[in-house]
């Protein structure tokens, strides 16, 4: 199964999105933000489609999924989706960074450690 990112059940985004990652010092909890510059989920032809419910990380291991989402506007229009989840164990920091090396293998995104 490919790894995909859906934010209604049933269609994937086709946007790969800029995603930042912070980890505490310990690597017992991490966060990664999520940005969707134009994503295809805010298009008119999309929209009809139903209500954005949440993000969804689905892979070949199942679903990881969050409700943090929010839209940024530019004169009154949605142009960017902003998504946050929060890892709250190294478990689901593992999960999380076997999801993304699937879904970037893919995308062609490439993990760069902070120095």
């Amino acid at each position: 199964m490919k790894p995909r990112i859906q934010f209604i059940k049933g269609i994937d985004e086709e946007i790969v999105p800029n995603i930042r990652l912070t980890r505490s010092r310990d690597g017992s909890t991490g966060t990664a933000t999520f940005f969707f510059k134009n994503p295809n989920i805010l298009d008119k032809t999309t929209a009809k489609e139903g209500e954005i419910t949440g993000m969804y990380l689905i892979d070949n291991e199942g679903i990881i999924e969050t409700q943090d989402i929010n839209a940024r506007f530019i004169n009154g229009k949605p142009k960017a989706i902003e998504s946050i989840y929060i890892m709250k164990s190294s478990e689901a920091w593992s999960r999380f960074m076997r999801f993304m090396e699937r879904y970037g293998q893919i995308n062609g995104l490439v993990f760069t450690k902070a120095s």
